[in-house]
């Protein structure tokens, strides 16, 4: 390695960060943890679940070099579900 190299990539580098199946398994795994509609009254007010689902969301946003902001909005969602700040409002409809 010569000097001024690094084998971790800074955030201003615009080589690879992540190995290129990175994006592909986070994808993967935000499918399958997201709710669907005929999960949803099943799983809406599960706060693991939801929790998860937020966070896959924002690593793969994050993976894939989306919105900094966004990410840090589903993260902030994510964490008020686990800390048990956000609930289920319910459905409008029901």
């Amino acid at each position: 390695m010569t000097l001024g190299t690094s084998p971790i990539h800074t955030m201003g580098d615009h080589r690879e960060q992540w190995s290129e199946e990175c994006l592909p398994l986070a994808g993967e795994l935000l499918n399958r943890l997201r709710i669907d509609d005929r999960q949803w009254h099943q799983l809406k007010s599960d706060r693991d679940r939801r929790a998860a689902e937020l966070l896959a969301a924002a690593l793969s946003q994050l993976l894939a070099k989306g919105s900094r902001v966004e990410v840090e909005q589903l993260t902030q969602q994510a964490l008020g579900w686990i800390r048990g700040e956000l609930k289920d409002p319910g459905c409008p409809r029901h």
